[in-house]
């Protein structure tokens, strides 16, 4: 199916770690669940074969390879039933953030780990009271006039994996300053890299309903002292090294919701095609079989668009990339949403029960369509940028 647009190389990739997925499936993913446990196993033999870090670059451990690449691991381990969240967070995010604009200490301390599986990283931006308003985020950060380091405050909801993770990416704001050094009273988005067991660095998780190994948390800084390396990239980059993290997360974002949609998708097809009622199978009834098909039509599209994305942000097209990633998001979450509902309704009764394993993904599917971003968000991002419509906020 993706033949046409993709690369022998890239089809190689997609065959390798959709064996590798086959061998762990969504048994595996799911008693992990149910011991309250983490897929150690399957992150292992990830790294091991070089998928985590196949978006890295070569002299730190890496694949040498972009967004493009690391969204057909994490979609072909989705649609083998068992998707790897931190991908999306550690080196898609955070590992992609420092390759662009850490320095080259910083490059050296995490990347090779973050390509090699051995180091994780959270990534925290969400706070309880700014919701989809990035420019609301109040946790600041603040020069340590005694050591010439950082001073943050602030609150943040919703991190995953930072009970696994060695640091966070903390999103933070700084005082702008005039080119006549005169501080403006506003405040512009900074990253800093803040270890596990930093003092006053505290976390509480979260009750979700939600089936996934990955665990969701409340993060608390109270005058939480860092070194002024803690910084990464530029203090005055802004909005430039945020998006350079948020795109390849709204890619990631779209390959975790079509994994989902084309597992959900083939369980439906092949009991469409076996359960029989009245002297045919089911899937005979265009009932059954044109919703389906539909469901395959919107994940087909919504790849097309992700591919797109991942394709313009690795040949450096900020801009292009920022437009077709959101569209991908959105198109990605949406067909997950529809194709998941309509597999649990194909399987009727059994589409509820643990032995199919497809209810549990009902809200899954929902997250695509609320993180990182909401769908709503999406559609005024397309109206005004794409349109050139007028904000109603």
């Amino acid at each position: 199916m993706t033949s046409l647009i993709e690369t022998e190389e890239h089809r190689a990739l997609r065959d390798a770690v959709a064996a590798l997925g086959k061998r762990y499936g969504r048994e595996y993913f799911t008693q992990v669940v149910a011991d309250g446990k983490h897929t150690d196993e399957l992150w292992a033999e990830a790294a091991k074969l070089g998928y985590l870090g196949v978006n890295l670059p070569e002299e730190y451990g890496g694949g040498g390879g972009g967004i493009t690449e690391l969204a057909i691991v994490l979609e072909e381990l989705g649609a083998a039933g068992c998707p790897l969240l931190m991908l999306v967070v550690s080196p898609a995010i955070c590992g992609t953030v420092i390759a662009r604009f850490g320095t080259e200490e910083q490059k050296r301390q995490w990347l090779p780990g973050l390509a090699d599986g051995s180091r994780k990283m959270a990534f925290g931006i969400t706070e309880p009271d700014a919701g989809s308003n990035s420019h609301r985020i109040t946790t600041t950060a603040r020069r340590d006039p005694e050591t010439g380091g950082w001073i943050l405050n602030g609150r943040k909801v919703f991190v995953s994996g930072v009970d696994i993770a060695e640091a966070t990416l903390i999103v933070g704001r700084t005082e702008a300053v005039s080119d006549k050094g005169v501080k403006t009273g506003k405040l512009k988005p900074c990253l800093f890299i803040v270890p596990r067991d930093t003092p006053g660095f505290a976390r509480n998780p979260i009750s979700m309903e939600l089936a996934a190994p990955e665990k969701q948390f409340e993060l608390v800084l109270d005058d939480v002292r860092l070194p002024a390396e803690a910084l990464v990239g530029d203090e005055d980059a802004g909005l430039l090294q945020l998006f350079a993290g948020l795109n390849p997360e709204r890619v990631m974002t779209a390959a975790f919701a079509l994994g989902m949609a084309r597992y959900a998708l083939e369980r439906a097809v092949e009991y469409a095609r076996d359960r029989q009622v009245w002297k045919v199978p089911v899937g005979a009834h265009q009932a059954i079989a044109h919703p389906l098909a539909q469901c395959h039509i919107d994940i087909e599209l919504a790849r097309l668009m992700m591919h797109k994305a991942a394709h313009l942000y690795d040949i450096g097209d900020d801009l292009g990339a920022g437009e077709a990633a959101n569209m991908a998001k959105y198109a990605a979450g949406e067909a997950a949403v529809k194709t998941v509902d309509q597999a649990v309704h194909t399987l009727g009764g059994n589409g509820l029960t643990t032995e199919y394993g497809l209810a549990s993904m009902i809200t899954a599917a929902r997250v695509a369509r609320i993180a990182p971003v909401s769908r709503e968000m999406i559609l005024n991002f397309v109206s005004h940028q794409s349109l050139g419509l007028p904000k109603s906020y």
